[in-house]
């Protein structure tokens, strides 16, 4: 059996903006500290627009926000009282700075920055569109098609909220975006509310994040999240709010339950559950459905950890510290080649003998994705002196593409596509292996009062996945563009 690549997700991208009224203090700074709060949604480039007066100065490059935002960079960035932020990982388009964002499109109409988390199902079908009609695009990210997009309807529209508002009538799939103009600050969010979007206050200030972590890392207090199709805007008058594209049951959204398991920092409110929470009830939730004899529970950092902790407490098992975690490098699949990023996995994780020596150790982790990851997990324990190891994971078996945020956009790799569960214990070296019941997906969050998109793990999607044809005759375009 192969286990291929890398073991996990390839998470999608973190947004944030500012609307400064006297509050922030240094705009460049809390930006700068926003994104760190949200470099794990992201570590492949990154990028900030600051308005100063109109005037928009857009600073944007490969690597991490410390790497891309050096004291330089940052002493010659303006101070005004607008400004926008993202952190990317490419779920579509190549690894290049073009594709980095946020995108500064300057036009007849006026500038306009945008950011943008997520993914379009009819981006090919829109790209070529443009394209027919004279766009000539420099990236090849989704983003830029949503700018172009929303460019075109300034065209007749008559403010450029109106247009994002017009533009959303043509966008289908994922997409949580902060847009700014020379006077306004917008958020928006896709109808079916794939990704998170938040608001949160500094007195009269108003602060967007993909996540409340970011808001907390700017001193500012969380408000609410956007509404699944709304836009606000701000301006020096206030927030409005506009609801035209709300109008989607509750439950038949689809916010992505992977959030929950996987994508968020575990700090973060999404949908009014703590992320801590819900990844504690899965873990209750494996100890009732898959039991085991064990000595220890000992969680895979980070995502595993607050899972493990929750499998503690309704197994009666003793949780423990089971591995080091370097702080000082970025997650396993940022390595460019198969060879390093195994190399990685023992930089990155190291156990901790005393904790599983002589013992039978359940090992709680996430996911398994394609199953190179949890392989050289498992043998790190067992050569620390484990005796047995039952992994245990937060979420149901990972069989089908996601086309709304993420990398895996096809069943191929996925190991738990092609292989029993028994199989997959035997390929990655454990006693036992047991995943969360499907049915125990909506029990993580039943605060959160909304439908979950489970597609990863049924094949069933809210909303129709994008055209094979089109899709493939665009992945053609860009695999002819490299040669």
């Amino acid at each position: 059996m192969d286990c291929c690549i890398t073991d996990k997700l390839h998470e999608e991208c973190g947004v944030l903006g500012i609307f400064d009224k006297g509050e922030v203090g240094d705009i460049v700074a809390s930006v700068y500290y926003g994104l760190y709060a949200l470099q794990h949604r992201g570590q492949e480039s990154c990028g900030m627009s600051i308005n100063d007066d109109g005037l928009i100065t857009n600073h944007r490059d490969l690597g991490l926000v410390n790497e891309v935002f050096t004291k330089e960079v940052m002493a010659n960035m303006p101070r005004g009282h607008m400004a926008i932020g993202h952190c990317r990982y490419a779920t579509t388009g190549t690894r290049n700075r073009a594709n980095a964002q946020p995108l500064l499109i300057r036009h007849v109409k006026g500038t306009m920055a945008l950011a943008h988390n997520g993914n379009l199902t009819n981006a090919a079908e829109l790209r070529e569109e443009i394209e027919l009609s004279g766009g000539i695009f420099h990236a090849t990210s989704d983003t830029e098609v949503i700018a172009y997009t929303i460019t075109k309807e300034r065209l007749t529209a008559p403010s450029i909220e109106a247009a994002v508002c017009s533009a959303m009538g043509r966008l289908k799939g994922a997409y949580s975006i902060v847009v700014m103009s020379p006077r306004k600050l917008i958020a928006a969010r896709d109808p079916m509310g794939f990704r998170p979007l938040c608001m949160g206050k500094i007195g009269d200030s108003t602060i967007f994040a993909s996540e409340s972590c970011a808001l907390d890392a700017v001193g500012a207090t969380f408000v609410r999240e956007i509404e699944p199709g709304e836009v606000v805007v701000v301006t020096e008058s206030g927030v409005q709010s506009i609801k035209a594209h709300c109008d989607i049951p509750r439950n038949k959204q689809g916010f992505c339950v992977f959030e929950y398991i996987y994508f968020a920092r575990p700090d973060s409110v999404i949908n009014n559950v703590c992320v801590h929470t819900a990844r504690q009830r899965a873990g209750e939730f494996l100890a009732e459905s898959n039991p085991v004899d064990a000595d220890v529970v000992i969680g895979v950092p980070d995502s595993g950890l607050d899972a493990a902790l929750g499998f503690s407490k309704r197994s009666g098992i003793p949780y423990d510290i089971g591995f080091l975690k370097n702080k000082y490098i970025g997650r396993t699949f940022i390595a460019p080649s198969q060879k390093q990023r195994e190399n990685d996995v023992r930089i990155k994780l190291n156990p901790i003998p005393d904790a599983v020596r002589g013992k039978r150790v359940v090992l709680v982790d996430d996911s398994i994705v394609r199953g190179t990851t949890s392989l050289k997990i498992v043998k790190l324990v067992r050569e620390a002196g484990a005796t047995e190891v039952h992994m245990r994971l937060s979420s149901p078996p990972f069989k089908y593409p996601c086309y709304f945020g993420t990398d895996i956009d096809s069943s191929e790799n996925l190991i738990a596509y092609k292989h029993s569960i028994d199989e997959i214990a035997k390929a990655i070296g454990v006693d036992s292996l047991g995943y969360l019941q499907l049915e125990d997906l909506a029990r993580l969050a039943p605060e959160a009062n909304c439908n979950m998109c489970d597609g990863c793990f049924t094949g069933k999607y809210p909303v129709d996945p994008p055209s094979i044809t089109a899709k493939s005759k665009f992945e053609k375009k860009l695999s002819e563009s490299k040669d």
